[in-house]
């Protein structure tokens, strides 16, 4: 199976560019030395990894995210993490939401406090890195999905004020309440691409009506096809698939779903016609 190389020209949507951005999203959970040489192995010539510890009261020590520039593009992605790292805080509807970029609406606040940790120094090394008006893009899938998306608002909503060219996610829990995620709609329309496999648990949470997602949802089915859309009833039809075709797999089908990997082969599916 042949997938396209990375191209770095590239400015919308496009089935091997999220690929690639969910390779993105994975190679933020490598250490430092890991993450430069595959950077540059794809083309990257400037790479900085940015680590902060942080006090929170969350089972998360710690956030890592990179940037990495070519002549033509920068790419931002953050570290996610487990489902049992972090499926106890997604689920606490006590913790209460905190004011938004810019003050739009309202955000979970562990994923503001995670990404204020590392924030300032990633726009600060995107803005240098920018040298030549290069695409600006934002990816990480599970916590990371969150930080990507948050990141991605605020380099609009506040200070650069710059839209970036596109924001993709996996597995993202859901990050803000309506009034953030309206205002994230209108200006991300046509760039934020967000994507769900199957019986993933981590989209579902934390629970509804307090948050929500933002647009665009694309899903991947039991059978691991991708969908623009998909009716209500038809997902639901689909994910129990998803179960039953895991009833005796050694842990959930809702947990497996989550892994990025199994993100990565869904795509390899669907690029596979093409290839």
């Amino acid at each position: 199976m042949a997938i396209p190389a990375l191209d770095h020209s590239t400015t919308r949507y496009a089935l091997p560019h999220a690929y690639w951005m969910a390779r993105a999203a994975g190679l933020a959970a490598l250490d430092r030395a890991g993450i430069e040489e595959q950077a540059r192995a794809w083309g990257f010539t400037n790479v900085r990894c940015v680590e902060s510890t942080h006090a929170m009261p969350f089972p998360i020590e710690d956030t890592q995210a990179y940037v990495m520039a070519s002549d033509r593009m920068i790419v931002t992605g953050f570290r996610g993490t487990e489902v049992a790292k972090i499926y106890d805080w997604l689920t606490d509807v006590d913790t209460p939401p905190v004011p938004g970029p810019a003050n739009k609406g309202f955000v979970h606040y562990g994923f503001h406090r995670a990404l204020q940790s590392v924030y300032p120094q990633i726009r600060d090394t995107i803005l240098e890195y920018r040298t030549d008006g290069q695409s600006v893009w934002f990816t990480g899938h599970s916590l990371g999905g969150a930080l990507a998306m948050l990141a991605g608002a605020r380099f609009h909503f506040e200070e650069p004020r710059l839209l970036p060219d596109g924001v993709y996610t996996f597995g993202q829990p859901r990050t803000c309440e309506r009034l953030l995620a309206g205002a994230h709609n209108k200006a991300f329309r046509d760039r934020c691409h967000r994507f769900v496999n199957n019986n993933d648990i981590v989209p579902h949470l934390p629970p509804e009506p307090v948050y929500t997602h933002v647009d665009t949802s694309r899903y991947f089915d039991a059978d691991g096809r991708l969908h623009d859309t998909m009716p209500l009833a038809a997902r639901l039809q689909d994910r129990v698939k998803g179960v039953r075709a895991d009833l005796f797999a050694p842990e959930t089908d809702a947990v497996k779903d989550h892994h990025l990997p199994n993100y990565l082969a869904a795509f390899e599916k669907n690029l596979a016609p093409a290839g």
